[in-house]
């Protein structure tokens, strides 16, 4: 039904040809925006609710007192509720440090919240069903878990910036249990609109990269250079998603329109992880609490975990 009613105001009202590249890209630009904010917006709401029963500050302190293997495997489980941009996520990583929490269990945290979080999963599974949503996120949870592990193993504290032990946090969680009913509405309705607002243009950025695709770009050329026969494809997706900054809903349209194209789709969900947990602002933001040697370990072990998930994908869908 909504894809008629944007037919008939591309072709009808606006009067664009139905064959026309234009006229296509357009169409793609409304349907899509329209249903992913909509979409967002329900899916951002619910889970603002039942985040309302769950503060960060109870994590942390649940977290500290884990072992190291059952803690790395919360604190990815974690990362799925939490905000779901690369860059917000820092602050938290920098109180689980803080609070005492092992170094790899926060890397568990910090590569899957941005990559794994629910409004990926409820757009993943409304625009490819549930069998690719979950692959996606069982793929995420094994590259955070993993690489938390590793980097752990690895004894890498003494690479990040002294200042972040010292910082002092704070860890009431009586007002989360406090709250009413009236209370938690009210808050998630502000936080979606929020929030809506914040991404809204990442996700239009998202879309419009996703239409331009879908209506100019050569199918045989990106079949050609994205086909599961080139050997390479997988890792140039990655190395063209990381200079890019977006949230997973914004990401999301373009992955629609590469995979619309012939783009396998294990190098099209390795793209998406790119942009989502490998992003040049997020490096440029942890440059400030983590030192070179870290940071680059951290960037390399989740970027090799990315492309061997991109060729495993290629080989089983």
């Amino acid at each position: 039904m909504w894809q008629k009613a944007v037919d008939w105001l591309v072709y009808g009202l606006f009067g664009f040809d139905r064959t026309s590249l234009l006229g296509g890209a357009i169409d793609f630009f409304i349907y899509d925006m329209v249903k992913i904010l909509v979409m967002l917006t329900v899916i951002i709401y619910a889970i603002a609710i039942v985040r309302s029963f769950v503060p960060p500050e109870k994590v942390r302190a649940v977290l500290s007192k884990k072992n190291e293997y059952v803690g790395n495997v919360l604190a990815a489980l974690f990362g799925i509720i939490t905000p779901f941009c690369s860059c917000s996520a820092v602050p938290l990583f920098i109180g689980f440090v803080e609070a005492g929490v092992p170094l790899g269990v926060t890397f568990s945290f910090l590569v899957a919240s941005p990559m794994i979080n629910e409004i990926a999963i409820g757009l993943l599974w409304t625009l490819f069903g549930w069998k690719i949503a979950l692959i996606y996120v069982a793929s995420g949870l094994i590259i955070a878990i993993a690489a938390g592990i590793l980097i752990g193993r690895l004894g890498l504290e003494k690479w990040v910036e002294d200042f972040v032990y010292q910082i002092k946090v704070g860890a009431s969680t009586g007002e989360a249990m406090r709250l009413t009913w009236k209370n938690r509405f009210d808050d998630a309705r502000g936080y979606t609109v929020d929030l809506v607002k914040k991404i809204a243009p990442y996700i239009a950025l998202g879309v419009g990269i996703g239409a331009f695709i879908h209506g100019y770009a050569p199918e045989e050329f990106i079949s050609r250079v994205a086909a599961k026969t080139n050997p390479f494809a997988v890792p140039v997706a990655v190395l063209i998603g990381i200079p890019l900054y977006s949230n997973a809903a914004g990401t999301i349209p373009i992955v629609t329109a590469l995979i619309g194209k012939g783009v396998p789709m294990g190098t099209a969900l390795a793209f998406m992880m790119s942009v989502t947990a490998l992003s040049l602002p997020e490096l440029i933001i942890l440059r400030k609490v983590l030192k070179k040697p870290l940071l680059a370990t951290f960037f390399a072990v989740v970027g090799v975990a990315i492309i061997f998930t991109g060729y495993l994908f290629n080989l089983v869908i």
